[in-house]
């Protein structure tokens, strides 16, 4: 009943009116971010993020959260009229969205893909709603040991669960671990890999890198692409919608599973690509006409865009109650809380309630409004890719030096992000995975503040990892995702072994 309660005084929040023109702002943002191929969800909420550091944390986390949305939103867009993907987790969509286009039916796609990316963030902000209060209850036990096994689950999960090689994931970890130590140690004081530069006191910046690594490295490889934006045209009628939504209800089924899926992914360091590719996967597998996946079948698009949005949606459930994001979006999210004075985990919940619950408010309205709006404005996001992208891309690099810039009014930052912004080119070429780095980076200075004071509490005993059931549960698991990668090698070459012919 406190929930609830607790819910409806941050609808009363969210409903303010600044807050409404915000999410507003926040949506068609997004929904812009998400068609231009070359940005992204963690991009455009890392190159925007300078720009509420005026505003109250209640409404900027509002705007930058709903540009997340939107960027969910928008990258169907592109999937279905262009055949390019405006997101990682659009490829999917693209497989049924497009060959829906092409036989005519791109506005029944759109809609299909809009609505049910609808359906899997409101379950995903249920789950959101019910589970995080209890989430956050039960980690006010946590200590430092518990919060170091929590985050030691998160790094090896990407390692576990990625779809990368592991060496690869793990290679771009430790070098987020290598940058999050620059600067001064704050329990000794001492300066550590500075170098002599002065610049480098406070460490690397992570919305600097951030918006280097996403927005600079996938701006210069899209160049070198050399994008070109051919594609259908689409405009959505109320009939169409209503014809849409009586076909999809038959896939109820669907929705559920991807929901699922993407619910699991989200929480887990899974991430919404990978959601997608499951749904999708797995509607094939469980259709009564999986012959028709890959030529236009409805359910290809409804499958990766529930899964999708579920996951990242979800993805905020760990950010929120123990300071662990589930996606690179989420991560960027949590290093705005940091700045604006706020530190995720479970006493959030118990001294800035209005924050949360007006944030958890904020992402009904949110979604419901960005439904609304891609519904509409349609022909609009269309048009935007009539432009040359060589007109695009220096306007996209221009507004990632202004954000660079306005984090410190430093030209040094500037510099630093275009260095982060070519490394980044090169993880890309050499299908290095970026989240990793990100994520130790924004978590590598609390994973080392939680180890060293679990080592204190314990005059240097790692038996503190085990001390209990709880804290010994979660490092047990850990350790368990990171070697399931060698478990699945040692499989499948036994197996491999097995099939081979006699001599």
């Amino acid at each position: 009943m406190d929930d609830f309660s607790n819910l409806m005084g941050g609808f009363a929040v969210a409903m303010t009116g600044p807050n409404l023109l915000y999410m507003l702002v926040g949506i068609l943002l997004g929904v812009l971010i998400g068609v231009l191929p070359g940005l992204g969800g963690a991009n455009g909420v890392a190159i925007l993020l300078p720009l509420t550091f005026s505003m109250n944390p209640t409404s900027a986390i509002i705007m930058l959260s709903c540009i997340y949305w939107g960027a969910l939103f928008g990258g169907a867009i592109t999937s279905i009229l262009f055949n390019i993907p405006g997101e990682p987790w659009s490829v999917a969509t693209t497989f049924d969205g497009f060959p829906m286009a092409q036989q005519g039916r791109a506005a029944q796609a759109l809609t299909a893909a809009f609505t049910s990316s609808f359906v899997g963030a409101f379950f995903a902000v249920l789950l959101i709603t019910f589970l995080a209060p209890w989430l956050a209850k039960f980690a006010l036990k946590f200590g430092p040991a518990e919060f170091f096994a929590v985050q030691l689950l998160t790094f090896c999960s990407f390692v576990g669960m990625s779809k990368e090689p592991p060496m690869k994931t793990i290679a771009a970890m430790m070098l987020g671990f290598a940058l999050a130590a620059v600067g001064m140690d704050t329990v000794t004081g001492q300066l550590r890999m500075t170098f002599g530069v002065p610049e480098l006191l406070k460490g690397f910046d992570f919305l600097i890198a951030v918006i280097g690594l996403f927005g600079i490295g996938e701006i210069l490889l899209t160049m070198e692409e050399g994008l070109a934006f051919k594609g259908k045209s689409a405009r959505i009628s109320p009939k169409v919608v209503w014809q849409t939504w009586a076909e999809i209800a038959k896939h109820w089924k669907v929705f559920l599973r991807s929901t699922a899926i993407g619910c699991w992914m989200g929480i887990t360091p899974g991430g919404a690509t990978p959601a997608s590719f499951m749904g999708y996967g797995v509607a094939q597998r469980f259709s009564k006409n999986p012959q028709q996946f890959g030529k236009g079948a409805i359910e290809g698009v409804v499958a990766p865009e529930t899964a999708a949005h579920a996951a990242g949606t979800s993805a905020l459930l760990p950010m929120l109650t123990l300071g662990i994001p589930g996606s690179p979006t989420a991560a960027v999210l949590l290093g705005g809380l940091l700045i604006w004075g706020l530190q995720p985990g479970p006493m959030l919940f118990v001294e800035q309630k209005d924050f949360v619950w007006g944030l958890i408010a904020s992402m009904y309205l949110g979604n419901l409004v960005g439904l609304l709006v891609v519904l509409t404005t349609v022909p609009w996001w269309a048009a935007l890719l009539r432009i040359p992208f060589s007109v695009i891309a220096p306007v996209i690099i221009v507004i990632c030096a202004i954000g660079a810039y306005t984090v410190h009014s430093s030209m040094f930052d500037v510099v630093l992000m275009l260095v982060f912004g070519v490394l980044g080119y090169f993880f890309k070429k050499l299908k290095y995975p970026l989240a990793p780095l990100v994520l130790a980076l924004v978590l590598g200075d609390m994973a080392e503040a939680s180890f060293r004071q679990a080592m204190l509490l314990s005059q240097g005993s790692l038996g503190i990892f085990w001390s209990n059931g709880l804290v010994g549960s979660i490092v047990a698991l850990a350790l368990a995702m990171l070697v399931w990668p060698l478990l699945s090698f040692a499989r499948q070459t036994l197996r491999r072994r097995e099939l081979r012919p006699a001599a």
